[in-house]
């Protein structure tokens, strides 16, 4: 197409290529509204394809680069188009087509890939080793597991304190050869979120797929939907059978496992692949003993096994964390410089979790591209201002309350949870419950369950009870005060 029929609006076909002149001549205009740091980050790489019927298609080499441009400057785009050719009235971005073609046949040979990792099937090196971030999804004879991320392995997981006796478990349990008998097992790893225990269960997945085992790795939404399905197709034995025949059981997010029908299906299969010596390996975001919306013989299932706790992370793995984040963001942008000042200031300013820190790094490079200046320290704080939370206060558990009531008191847990009814005993187990109503968000009911399986009227009792001493008794009222300021701690 020339700049002439560009000019008359003269209809042509749909593959016809616009003069190189109107795209300098665009470029040139779009560099001077954007800027030349900006221009040369986000745009160097765009191509105008073709102009049909008032529309410009434009295209990028990259997914990222697409999603980018949508989100933050396609009305800028479209606005400057339409100014430089009048005969446009609108735009559309796409994926270059080499780049789709190569994502069309990257996700063919995932899907090969796929098929030839399933149960009963020899797994080969190259069936689970990757450079690509692609997930890679497991079809295990009829049976479609959850997505493994490659990027998820041993080798990027870094390690620190808070994170140590975890990593040392998953360690032990990936390693072991198969058809050994479990050490650890279940392995149950809970954490808060963003702490790392999803990186650490795929790692584990990953290795047993290399070391030859037949693993499969499902969320608790996906063994749910499973399951269903299995029940509607009136297939739920050969489910049963198929998942109870692997070596590896990973499930991630369990506290989302609902339904009595589901549930005891779940404890069943736990039964059944760890009587058989075969490996279980869940996560999730707190002890067993606290997932109330799970059965109690699945909470004790999971306790029979070895419960380890990811810890929040210390300021010394979080700068590593950073310093790794950043590095991998630098292979995409070369002019990315973070000194060391700003990522110790970063490391002790967001102690969350690393999702934040993840934040935090994008953050950076958006404000270093887009600003074009150097990353100093205020510029550092301004923009990653939004993820500095207000600490919120400790979370205080029942067991906790009961372990430091028992300890001041100089009796024992059992002692508050039994039937006795001494005067020595009493009183510390009234405090106790009180400590739990006023210091937690437990219902009188649930508090009564966990204090020995009482009714919910005994609770509210001893929280009256105690409400009254402390307004006639300042003694009192300083002792339950320190013990606040202790479990606060």
């Amino acid at each position: 197409m020339s700049k002439a029929q560009i000019q008359m609006n003269i209809p042509e076909e749909r593959n016809a290529k616009p003069t190189s002149e109107i795209w300098v001549r665009f470029c040139a205009r779009f560099k001077s509204e954007v800027g030349d740091a900006v221009y040369s980050s986000w745009f160097k790489c765009l191509e105008l394809d073709e102009v049909v019927n008032e529309v410009a298609y434009l295209s990028v080499p990259t997914k990222f680069l697409k999603s980018w441009i949508h989100a933050h400057y396609l009305e800028k785009l479209r606005a400057v188009v339409v100014q430089e050719v009048p005969e446009v009235r609108d735009i559309v971005l796409n994926l270059r087509a080499t780049a789709r073609n190569a994502i069309r046949a990257a996700s063919e040979r995932q899907a090969i890939e796929g098929a030839r990792v399933g149960l009963g099937h020899e797994n080969s090196s190259e069936d689970v080793r990757s450079d690509g971030p692609t997930p890679a999804r497991r079809v295990i004879e009829g049976i479609e597991g959850s997505s493994l991320d490659r990027r998820l392995n041993f080798a990027n997981f870094l390690v620190g304190p808070s994170n140590q006796l975890a990593y040392a478990a998953a360690q032990q349990v990936a390693t072991i050869n198969p058809g050994v008998g479990a050490m650890f097992n279940p392995l149950y790893i809970f954490s808060n979120v963003g702490l790392g225990k999803t990186h650490l269960i795929q790692a584990i997945g990953h290795a047993g797929l290399e070391a030859g085992r037949r693993v499969i790795y499902l969320t608790a939404e996906k063994f749910m939907y499973g399951f269903v399905s299995a029940l509607k197709s009136q297939n739920s034995i050969g489910f049963k059978e198929k998942l109870r025949s692997i070596d590896l059981l990973v499930i991630d997010d369990v506290q989302f496992l609902q339904g009595k029908t589901i549930q005891h299906e779940f404890c069943h299969t736990l039964n059944a692949l760890i009587d058989s010596g075969k490996q279980v390996v869940i996560a999730g975001d707190r002890a067993p003993n606290e997932l109330e919306n799970l059965d109690e013989r699945v909470r004790s299932r999971f306790s029979g096994g070895l419960c380890v706790e990811m810890q929040p992370l210390d300021e010394g793995l979080r700068m590593r964390i950073l310093e790794a984040r950043i590095e991998n963001a630098r292979t995409a942008q070369p002019g990315f410089e973070v000194t060391n000042a700003v990522v110790a200031m970063v490391a002790r300013s967001i102690d969350t979790n690393g999702r934040d820190l993840d934040g935090a790094v994008n953050r950076l490079l958006a404000h270093t591209i887009l600003a074009g200046a150097s990353l100093t320290i205020e510029a550092a704080e301004a923009a990653i201002r939004d993820l500095i939370r207000v600490r919120e206060p400790k979370r205080v558990k029942i067991e906790d309350i009961q372990k430091l009531v028992a300890t001041h008191f100089n009796v024992s847990r059992a002692d508050i949870l039994s039937s006795r009814r001494t005067a020595n005993v009493v009183r510390p187990r009234q405090i106790a419950m009180y400590l739990a109503k006023t210091m937690t968000l437990r219902s009188l009911p649930e508090i009564g369950r966990r204090f020995g399986g009482r009714d919910h009227t005994t609770v509210l009792h001893a929280v009256r009870k105690i409400e009254d001493l402390v307004s006639k008794d300042s003694g009192l009222n300083q002792e339950l005060e320190l013990l606040k300021r202790l479990l606060s701690d």
